[in-house]
């Protein structure tokens, strides 16, 4: 029998209240139902991956094309998904705040606010920050939906040392209602235990977007949930590409890993 909505949610956040886990992120209906089938516990949209799945650069998609995607993805699993909302696709915290109730309609049990101006000039300063998550706040609490509200910073993205603004920024997100912390460049141990630390009880979601610390190394260090970003959309992309360049080449041998198309029919056929 296939989940409801509320039941969803309710395991997504139980998953949050102990332990590590893997959030990895799709793309496309397909790699949602494939990461299903291999056994993932929850799903995490990612703006990156599903912008080039429709041929666009990241932070390039409209709003209303990410909620349809949302949507989309959220119905066709059985699985909690949360959704990466980017800016929140406005500056102002009322806009922030409609569209968390727009994602929320359209069936995510998590969702992230991060700090990057639209323009991408920069970030937004610490007190636009901190009114912009509390708005996103307030919106999920009048749904009365049990969604998970995660705030990110990008700071570190931009300087890897500004561990201290960072910081900073989550614990004050923290005290405005966000329920994970997340901070996508953190790399180091050192910074990532300060960085648990300092937003303790609440949990923390680690970016690993290439190889480095292991699942148990990372949960040693106190990170409750790992995403991957646009890193697995990265991979299928990078295949085509070494594949296609073979093609191009006069060569048909970039085509031996191909997965069969028995395998991935028996797969996607027992969700129909």
């Amino acid at each position: 029998m296939k989940p409801t909505l509320e039941e969803k949610r309710a395991a997504f956040r139980a998953l949050h209240a102990q332990g590590i886990f893997v959030l990895p992120n799709p793309w496309d209906i397909g790699s949602a139902r494939m990461l299903q089938h291999l056994g993932f516990q929850a799903l995490a949209s990612t703006s990156s991956g599903f912008a080039w799945s429709v041929g666009r650069a990241d932070y390039a998609s409209s709003r209303q094309a990410v909620i349809e995607h949302l949507a989309a993805l959220s119905q066709a699993v059985d699985l909690p998904l949360n959704a990466d909302l980017e800016g929140g696709f406005a500056a102002d915290p009322e806009g922030v705040a409609e569209t968390v109730r727009l994602a929320v309609e359209a069936g995510v049990a998590g969702l992230s606010i991060e700090d990057t101006r639209l323009d991408s000039s920069g970030l937004y300063d610490l007190a636009l920050s901190v009114e912009r998550i509390a708005a996103a706040r307030s919106a999920i609490d009048r749904s009365g939906a049990d969604v998970v509200l995660v705030a990110r910073t990008e700071g570190l993205l931009h300087d890897p040392g500004a561990l201290t603004p960072a910081i900073d920024k989550l614990v004050a997100f923290a005290a405005a209602g966000a329920d994970c912390l997340y901070a996508p460049g953190v790399r180091e141990p050192k910074d990532i235990v300060s960085l648990v630390r300092a937003v303790a009880p609440k949990p923390v979601n680690v970016l690993m977007p290439r190889p480095g610390l292991s699942l148990a190394q990372l949960a040693d260090l106190g990170v409750r949930r790992v995403s991957v970003g646009g890193a697995l959309a990265r991979v299928a992309w990078g295949a085509l590409l070494a594949a296609a360049a073979q093609l191009r080449a006069g060569s048909f041998e970039g085509l031996a890993n191909a997965a069969p198309g028995a395998e991935l029919n028996r797969i996607f056929a027992a969700f129909e």
